[in-house]
């Protein structure tokens, strides 16, 4: 029997398992964080589970997205997803949404769903899961790591902190590095996915205490933790709708999503797109444009005609916005971020 192990523990047994299979929750991305979790929600038997994911594998990916393999690179990952839990488990529902979360379609989406599990890795994504989830009510789980070290919560439960106790504001444009810039250890992903699984099954069966109104800290070089208390800010602004979160966490720069850039490339124009990654990132995925590493870009700049609009374009967003912010200081002002 699939569950016997989870019926034949105490305090969970039939009752917890029922309540599981009752279930819906949308994973929010599926890279580092969401693939141990979405490996464990399925093989748990939560009944409905959604994957919202845009994005493409990478052969980067593999150093710590465990759901794919070698040959799935290239491959759409919320598809790709979908696949792979359907053969971990066919009992179950999964629906994946090949689309980026956005103000526009999170509402809708979100609200078929009982909680959500944040695996974003930007700041305008997690500041839109909390503010759609409070507008509608609904728990999520927020996970997030940097280099060797993690955290995990569960916001808004009953009435508990939301991420924007925590984060008040987003940082500067380009302050944090993403993954890609600072490194990350990839078992800590790992960790910290299974984790944010694990308070997701805890909500949804009742079993065991929430990470409600507390913040747990991971460091895998001492293998320690630690639990923080989180309470509400007594200048926490309400929340009444859904805002522009791309210029909220980079106000003064504006951005792009892919598909209005494809729309965008059939028209006649004269624009250039710059992509600021790693000649290795270029050479495993790319969609054209000219490449020029963030490292590179300052002595690259007298080649640059700045009568031009220029589209700037990474991995995650964050060497973007630093390029940007570099271009804006040296006179060009025709610059969007590409999504």
């Amino acid at each position: 029997m699939r569950y016997s192990r989870h019926i034949s523990l105490k305090n969970f047994g039939a009752v917890a398992q029922d309540k599981l299979l009752s279930a819906s929750i949308l994973v929010i991305g599926a890279g580092g964080l969401s693939s141990p979790a979405l490996l464990y929600l399925a093989a748990a038997g939560v009944g409905t589970i959604g994957i919202i994911d845009n994005d493409t594998i990478d052969l980067s990916n593999l150093q710590r997205q465990i759901l794919y393999n070698t040959n799935d690179v290239g491959g759409h990952k919320a598809t790709t997803a979908e696949q792979k839990l359907n053969n971990i488990n066919p009992e179950i529902n999964i629906i994946s949404y090949q689309e980026r979360l956005t103000s526009i379609n999170a509402i809708k989406i979100i609200g078929n769903y009982d909680l959500v599990l944040d695996g974003s890795d930007n700041f305008p994504t997690r500041y839109l899961v909390n503010d759609a989830c409070a507008l509608m009510n609904k728990p999520f789980i927020y996970g997030s790591v940097f280099r060797y070290e993690g955290e995990v919560a569960v916001f808004n439960y009953n009435d508990g902190p939301d991420y924007r106790d925590l984060v008040p504001s987003p940082p500067p444009p380009g302050s944090v590095p993403d993954c890609s810039e600072a490194g990350v250890l990839g078992v800590v992903t790992g960790i910290i996915g299974t984790m944010q699984a694990l308070e997701a099954i805890k909500l949804i069966t009742g079993v065991g205490d929430i990470l409600s109104g507390k913040i747990l800290h991971y460091n895998a070089l001492t293998a320690t933790s630690q639990i923080y208390t989180l309470k509400h800010r007594k200048d926490r602004l309400e929340i009444t709708s859904l805002i522009d979160y791309e210029s909220f966490c980079n106000p003064g720069i504006r951005t792009i999503f892919l598909s209005e850039y494809r729309a965008l490339i059939l028209s006649p124009g004269s624009y250039e797109l710059i992509d600021v990654r790693e000649q290795s990132e270029y050479d495993e995925f790319n969609i054209g444009g000219r490449l020029i590493p963030a490292a590179a870009l300052n002595e690259a700049l007298e080649t640059l005609d700045k009568n031009k609009r220029f589209y700037v374009h990474c991995a995650s967003g964050a060497r973007a916005l630093k390029a940007v912010t570099l271009l804006k200081e040296k006179g060009f002002e025709a610059i969007r971020v590409l999504l």
